[in-house]
């Protein structure tokens, strides 16, 4: 007997505290993903990171025995102010001279770069006013990208998703969330074919250095604004149209990424998604219920209101109205008008 009350209690707890039991396993599950992606990109990467140390060693040893006026020193302390130059994008090789980091269309690539968090470290502020500048710029850039995508996003979505969904629901008779399904599916196929695939067989003819893995990679990293940085486009020797093209460039990382958003929206807005993510959400109190059905009682009546008075403007905006003679009867019923 005390052994099924102890039970059953241990249930109740449990059951109450479920949210927090699924948030414990998704921070756990989380954790376990960093280290097993930490296990395998140093298995993989190590290797070509020791091979590469091993080459400029042996390069480097190379060097000093062919130049033996030039003590290992010198050649550190050159090799160091190069490498700082690279850092900010800057480079001294002869075929990388002609291209400027700051000129006008270099400059609006950083900026979109920057605001919609992408960036990439090729190009970064070499000044310190600049580097005043793009964190002002910065603050109020990115809220205000956030706000124009959100806004946007809102307005694209009733026609790509909610309008399709609720036609085919309503005309064809398929189930609502059987029709969502689909449409997020196929909008996501479409969209990996327009803003991935043939993105990235464009950018493998037109950069002479990168094969079509690469090109996706990329796409990937940029319309996801992860922004690596080791892959940019537009930066090779004699790139033809390089203004134009970095133009172009800019509009498919900011078309890209609305599409982006578009695409999450519509799987968040599946049902089964949202039960899911229901799981690790805290469940409402009951004086949170009370004041939601209270704000939401409010808004009800507000919006009545609001619409009996725009009925009554219009009403009385209304033209060449005749206003009706007010009939009064006299005690013998005869009719008074007045």
């Amino acid at each position: 007997m005390l052994q099924s009350v102890a039970s059953s209690r241990c249930m109740r707890m449990i059951d109450r505290n479920r949210p927090a039991w699924y948030f414990g396993f998704l921070v756990v599950s989380y954790i376990l993903y960093l280290i097993f992606g930490a296990a395998v990109f140093s298995s993989l990467e190590l290797p070509y990171e020791d091979l590469l140390r091993r080459k400029l060693v042996d390069l480097k040893r190379q060097f000093l025995n062919e130049n033996e006026c030039m003590s290992e020193g010198q050649l550190d302390m050159f090799l160091d102010k190069v490498l700082e130059a690279s850092n900010y994008g800057v480079s001294i090789l002869n075929n990388e001279t002609r291209n400027w980091n700051w000129d006008f269309m270099s400059s609006l690539f950083f900026a979109s770069t920057v605001l919609s968090t992408t960036g990439y470290g090729h190009t970064v502020p070499l000044s310190d006013a600049g580097k005043t500048f793009c964190i002002l710029y910065s603050v109020i850039g990115i809220p205000f990208t956030l706000l124009l995508f959100t806004a946007l996003v809102q307005r694209i979505i009733i026609y790509v998703t909610r309008k399709p969904v609720l036609y085919i629901h309503l005309h064809w008779g398929f189930p609502k969330h059987i029709v969502a399904i689909v449409h997020a599916l196929i909008l996501g196929f479409i969209t990996i074919g327009c803003f991935f695939l043939i993105p990235a067989a464009a950018f493998s003819i037109l950069e002479e250095d990168w094969n079509f893995l690469e090109s996706f990679y990329f796409c990937f990293i940029s319309l996801s604004t992860i922004g690596l940085g080791d892959y940019v486009p537009g930066e090779g020797y004699n790139q033809k149209f390089r203004h134009l093209y970095k133009l172009g460039i800019t509009c498919y990382l900011l078309l890209g990424l609305i599409m982006m958003l578009v695409v999450l929206e519509t799987f968040c807005e599946l049902q089964e998604l949202k039960i899911f993510r229901k799981l690790f959400y805290v469940k409402k109190t009951k004086d949170e219920d009370q004041e939601n059905i209270v704000e939401h009682d409010q808004l009800a009546f507000s919006s009545i209101s609001d619409q009996v008075d725009a009925f009554k403007e219009d009403k009385l905006s209304e033209p060449f109205v005749a206003l009706q003679p007010v009939v009064n009867y006299t005690s013998d019923g005869s009719i008074n008008n007045e």
